[in-house]
């Protein structure tokens, strides 16, 4: 689902990020691999840390994207026990997740919400995205109501077995926003094949 690897074990994980939906009927698990190091503003940079006293900004707390009826309210979220990325559970599939690991939106670096499809218990939060266009405009209001406009430079839809984390997460001086849920056809075990990824700028 920012930082160039720093071990082999980062390195070979450059597979897919997670499984976001799964078939109706089964529901939805992560299967994602690990992630590369926080790709967080300089604020929360190790290398750069924030002062002493500094203020720092506030967490995401709701999506909008006008263009396709999407409002949500964004989940923390983090690592599984083993490393993979955390999705919102089944039961919420109405409600996008921030990545705890990934830029907060409207800072610099590339921020990361990650939304189901489709879960066991029907339409998702994202099902519509595969239908959003280039130049839309997405909306990210942060717990003290203050928004961050984005707007979209492009979509991909990519094999879970060819994951770009390295694009998606890679070190970034822009304000980006990257948005990313399931797409493509069922495998033999009722799993979606690919993650469909949209790419967006701050304005």
């Amino acid at each position: 689902m920012s930082p160039a690897h720093h071990t082999p074990r980062r390195s070979a994980a450059l597979t897919t990020l997670a499984c976001l939906t799964l078939a109706l009927a089964t529901g939805c698990t992560s299967h994602a691999a690990e992630p590369p190091p926080p790709a967080r503003s300089p604020m929360h940079s190790p290398t750069a840390p924030a002062s002493p006293g500094a203020e720092q900004p506030a967490a995401p707390a709701q999506v909008a994207i006008p263009s396709i009826g999407v409002t949500s309210s964004l989940m923390p979220l983090g690592l599984n026990a083993d490393g993979t990325v955390e999705v919102p559970p089944a039961e919420k599939g109405m409600t996008a997740g921030w990545y705890k690991g990934s830029a907060i939106p409207g800072e610099r670096g590339a921020a990361v919400l990650i939304g189901h499809n489709d879960t066991r218990f029907g339409r998702a939060v994202f099902h519509d995205l595969k239908k959003i266009g280039k130049g839309a405009d997405i909306v990210v209001r942060n717990e003290q109501g203050q928004a961050a406009h984005f707007t979209v430079t492009g979509t991909e839809s990519v094999s879970k077995k060819a994951f770009p984390t390295k694009r998606v997460y890679g070190r970034t001086d822009d304000r980006a926003l990257r948005l990313i849920t399931c797409d493509g056809a069922f495998d033999a075990e009722g799993h979606p094949v690919d993650n469909l990824i949209v790419y967006a700028t701050a304005r």
